[in-house]
């Protein structure tokens, strides 16, 4: 197996963008989700009540951030307010109201955008913890493009039309591998000099139901076929395993991918 692609969301919800390596921190590839768009009571928002949120595509060049044609420059130490995420209560580094404005405009909501601050460390849980920024739980998503394979070929069955990986947001695309959702097997891996260790199968939301390109919901798959053979026991579906960072450094695209340990 080998990394075919990896995806860096700079604010969490919005869209992402493809590098060719990323250096890796504790917290995941380097500047994922370590922003994100809160509203009034400092809650975050996500694709889940604001779809549109998809079509935002956000870069970052330099210190700034750069959406639709506009640069940011990025606050890394300030103000700080109140903020949630899920059940998690901390702080953000507010970005100023000139990001606020146009991002307010943007989902025609009264947001702030807010950053990680530096001293932030927010753990995580699952069979292997570790700290994480604004995502919604673990450090990394992936995902591999037989497991996708796999899923197309169930919507097709069903009359549906197939849906690309950028549905399920991950942030490592896997290519080579031995089938389908053989990455929920793995426990420890290396990649370039990083190691990871499994977290969780990510259960998955009414997210991948967004059209990531145009920010509107379309429905009901991919979610309507993974309900056919990916129920969680728990309650859910399950696409794609989450994983932590054990040790720091670099990753690229090409990488092979050496797994230390299966699930026994």
């Amino acid at each position: 197996m080998i990394v075919a692609d990896l995806i860096v969301y700079p604010i969490k919800g919005c869209g992402g963008f493809s590098v060719t390596s990323s250096a890796v921190d504790l917290t995941g590839l380097r500047n994922d989700r370590m922003m994100m768009l809160v509203d009034d009571e400092g809650v975050f928002l996500s694709q889940r009540k604001v779809p549109a949120m998809a079509a935002l595509r956000p870069s970052l060049v330099d210190s700034s951030l750069v959406a639709g044609g506009e640069s940011f420059p990025v606050v890394l130490d300030g103000p700080r307010i109140p903020v949630v995420v899920h059940t998690w209560n901390g702080l953000g580094i507010d970005q100023g109201d000139a990001a606020a404005e146009y991002f307010s405009d943007a989902v025609k909501k009264s947001v702030r955008l807010v950053r990680t601050p530096p001293d932030l460390r927010r753990e995580t849980t699952g069979e292997t913890s570790g700290l994480v920024g604004y995502a919604d739980g673990n450090a990394l998503l992936l995902i591999s493009r037989s497991s996708l394979d796999g899923l197309n070929e169930r919507i097709l069955d069903r009359g549906g039309e197939p849906v690309p990986m950028n549905r399920f947001r991950p942030n490592v695309v896997v290519s080579g591998s031995p089938e389908p959702h053989a990455e929920d097997a793995v426990r420890r891996a290396v990649i370039g000099d990083v190691e990871l260790a499994y977290a969780k199968d990510c259960v998955r939301c009414a997210v991948p139901m967004v059209d990531q390109e145009t920010g509107v919901k379309s429905g009901p798959e991919p979610i309507r076929s993974l309900a056919t053979y990916r129920r969680d026991p728990d309650g859910g579906v399950t696409f794609g395993m989450k994983a932590q960072v054990v040790r720091t450094g670099t990753i690229a695209v090409g990488d092979k991918i050496d797994v230390l340990e299966w699930r026994r």
